[in-house]
């Protein structure tokens, strides 16, 4: 009689993949994101994530204080308007046999990754997530970006403009100009984005990355 072990091969070889995984995920550390998933050879890894309010769109931080109502001067008065609130993200590209010390390899023009597409979703860590009532919409934008051998990097819309225009975030508006007037003083939220891309080889490829945004009726530069 003949024992069928192809099991315990199967457990040991999933065993080995969780392993990896870990080892793979303590390696990258905080604020660096990746996806092995899919079938291409080459993974997209994301090592940053910074914003800036549109206020003030060439001040780049790793958090976000989106304004959701600017007063600007024009002439001699103050004009109500909004701003959506651009972000950069910087990648960088690995491939999953690597190969070893004896026999090193590095990616080919087939191993690039294009990212052609991304995903906002808003969360909170309280557990309210409705959107429209405790969050902003989630929504999906284009993005064109190709990661090689030495990275790459891109800029996208992190929080919308019209977003500022409806709920939740209007009701974070003062009354009369005045702060904290109305309503709530601030949401705290994080963002999940989702970048969605593909090598030469046509594979998809995605890779996830958060931010933290505070929302509110911040004060205005001067």
């Amino acid at each position: 009689m003949t024992l069928d072990l192809s099991f315990i091969r199967s457990g040991r070889a999933a065993r080995n993949t969780a392993v990896a995984c870990l080892v793979g995920t303590l390696a990258a550390g905080a604020g660096c994101t990746s996806n092995m998933g899919g079938t291409g050879t080459s993974y997209l890894i994301i090592d940053s994530i910074k914003a800036a309010s549109g206020a003030k769109a060439t001040e780049m931080s790793g958090t976000l204080a989106s304004d959701v109502i600017t007063y600007v001067r024009v002439n001699d008065g103050l004009v109500a308007t909004v701003f959506a609130d651009p972000a950069q993200v910087n990648f960088s590209l690995a491939l999953k046999d690597p190969g070893g010390a004896d026999n090193p390899t590095v990616p080919s023009s087939t191993n690039f990754i294009t990212v052609d597409r991304y995903h906002v979703q808003f969360i909170r860590a309280d557990g309210r997530d409705k959107q429209g009532v405790d969050v902003p919409y989630a929504f999906d934008g284009a993005f064109t970006a190709t990661v090689g051998a030495s990275g790459g990097a891109g800029a996208f819309t992190l929080v919308r403009d019209q977003a500022k225009l409806e709920a939740p975030l209007m009701t974070l508006r003062g009354t009369s100009g005045a702060p904290f007037g109305g309503g709530a003083v601030s949401i705290s939220t994080i963002a999940k984005i989702t970048f969605y891309g593909h090598d030469q080889a046509g594979h998809d490829v995605t890779a996830t990355g958060q931010i933290s945004v505070d929302f509110a009726d911040w004060g205005d530069p001067s």
